[in-house]
C-alpha cells in the first residue's frame, strides 16, 4: 500500500515536513528561555478558537489563529501587569483555553465534539488543499519574521538584563516570541494535534542539546529531528491506523532516548580532552 498514492497523505506529509522544520526553530528559543510550557498553552488557546468555529460556523484554521494569537498577548499583558508569576499565567491558559474549546464545542450542532479529537490529537484527512496553503504562507512568515529578528530573539532569550541594557526592546521581543509560539501551534495542529504539537517544538532541541554545543547546531539539528520525527511518525500511524499526533511524539521522544545514550561517551571524551 503506497502513501503517496492518497491525496490526503500527499498533504499530510507536506504539513509535517513544515511542523518539523518550523516548529523547533522557534522551539529553540523558547527552551533558552525556559518557556517550554508556552506551547502548551497556546494549544490550549487555540483550542477554544477551535471549538469557536465550530459553533460560529467559521474556518477552524483562521478562527484558531486569531485565538491563539490574542492569548499570546494576554499571556505577556499578565506577566507584565500583574504580579501573577509567567508559570501562573499559563496555567490560566491551560486551564481556560481547553474549557472554553470543549465548551464551544457542545454547544455547536451536529457533532462537532466528536469531530474535536481530530485536532486534540491530529489526523492524516483533516488537512485540505486549502488549509496547506495557508499552513506555507504561515512557515514563510514565520521564517521572514526570524530572518529579521532572529538576532534580538536570541538575545532577549538569553539574557534579559543584557538584551535591554543593549538597547533591544525586550517586552516587544517576548510579545514576538509568544506570536510566533501561537502561530506554529496552529500550524501543527492539523497533523500533530493541538495537545501535543508544543511536544515537536521542545523534544527536537532537547534531543539536540544533548550533542551540541552551540546555539547555532542546536537549532540546525533540532529542525533535521523534527522533520525526521514529523514524516516517520505520520508514515507510521499510516500504516499501523493510528492518530498522527502521539506516533510523532513517540518517535521524537525515542530520538531524545537514543541521542542521550549516544551523548554520554561523547561527554566523557570531551572531560578527558579538557
Amino acid at each position: 500500500m503506497n502513501l503517496f498514492a492518497y491525496d490526503f497523505m500527499q498533504r499530510a506529509l507536506i504539513a509535517a515536513v513544515l511542523v518539523g522544520l518550523i516548529a523547533p526553530l522557534i522551539g529553540v528559543f523558547l527552551v533558552q528561555r525556559r518557556l517550554s510550557l508556552l506551547g502548551d498553552g497556546m494549544g490550549h488557546v487555540a483550542l477554544t478558537g477551535v471549538g469557536l468555529a465550530f459553533l460560529l460556523g467559521t474556518a477552524p484554521v483562521p478562527t484558531a489563529m486569531v485565538t491563539a494569537v490574542i492569548g499570546a498577548f494576554l499571556i505577556e499583558f499578565i506577566r507584565y501587569r500583574s504580579r501573577t508569576a509567567g508559570d501562573v499565567a499559563l496555567a490560566l491558559l491551560f486551564y481556560g483555553g481547553i474549557a472554553g474549546g470543549v465548551l464551544f464545542a457542545s454547544l455547536a450542532p451536529g457533532k462537532a465534539a466528536s469531530s474535536l479529537n481530530a485536532y486534540l490529537f491530529g489526523s492524516l484527512t483533516t488537512v485540505a488543499g486549502a488549509d496547506l496553503i495557508a499552513l506555507v504562507a504561515l512557515c514563510v512568515a514565520v521564517l521572514i519574521v526570524l530572518a529579521i529578528f532572529g538576532r534580538e530573539l536570541f538575545a532577549v532569550s538569553l539574557d534579559t538584563e543584557i538584551a535591554q541594557v543593549q538597547g533591544i526592546k525586550v517586552r516587544a521581543m517576548s510579545t514576538l516570541m509568544a506570536v510566533l509560539a501561537a502561530v506554529v501551534v496552529v500550524v501543527g495542529m492539523r497533523v500533530v494535534g493541538l495537545l501535543l504539537v508544543s511536544a515537536i517544538m521542545i523534544v527536537p532541541v532537547a534531543a539536540a542539546q544533548q550533542i551540541t554545543r552551540s546555539f547555532i547546531s542546536t537549532a540546525t539539528l533540532a529542525v533535521a529531528l523534527g522533520v525526521f520525527a514529523s514524516v516517520a511518525g505520520l508514515t507510521t500511524s499510516f500504516y499501523v491506523e493510528v492518530p498522527p499526533g502521539p506516533t510523532i511524539v513517540l518517535v521524537a521522544l525515542g530520538t531524545f532516548a537514543f541521542l542521550a545514550l549516544l551523548a554520554v561517551p561523547i561527554r566523557k571524551r570531551r572531560r578527558v580532552l579538557t
